[in-house]
């Protein structure tokens, strides 16, 4: 499996030449698509609208086509399956991702738990202990909250 992961990012997942190396790593992008399936897990029903939200997020934020994108997921989810905890991840994250792109990273795990119109409490649960993880102050948590539900909070 090992060597899938290895063949899979040498073919598809080389960075742009201009990207800073240590903020686009292959293995970040695995690292953020294991959190976002764990959050998409995280109220046991993974549904329609989660997956649809989950597999356009992909695309857009790592510019990848439909193919590249599932396969990134698939290996994610590998990944997921094999880990003890989240920490792996976080820690990979929260080690290379500027404040910034931490907050974009928030911006869509809230756009992802609210897709499919519910906020559980596992989620909520969820999305808190991640961005503690990942370093984030309460406040960035909540401002991230704040910029995709449009200032209200959504229940």
């Amino acid at each position: 499996m090992l060597s899938s992961i290895k063949k899979f990012f040498s073919a598809q997942m080389t960075p742009a030449p201009e990207a800073d190396p240590s903020k686009s790593s292959k293995d970040i992008r695995l690292a953020a698509c294991a959190l976002l399936l764990e959050l998409a897990n995280a109220d046991e029903e993974f549904t329609d609208d989660e997956r649809q939200h989950l597999e356009s997020a992909v695309r857009r934020q790592f510019g990848l086509d439909s193919g590249e994108a599932a396969r990134l997921l698939e290996l994610a989810q590998q990944e997921r399956d094999e880990a003890v905890d989240l920490w792996q991840f976080t820690n990979l994250i929260a080690e290379n991702y500027s404040t910034g792109q931490k907050m974009v990273l928030a911006e869509i795990m809230w756009g992802l738990v609210y897709s499919d119109g519910d906020l559980a409490s596992k989620e909520d649960y969820l999305m808190r202990k991640i961005c503690n993880l990942l370093r984030l102050e309460p406040g960035y948590l909540a401002e991230a909250r704040k910029r995709y539900t449009g200032g209200g909070e959504r229940e």
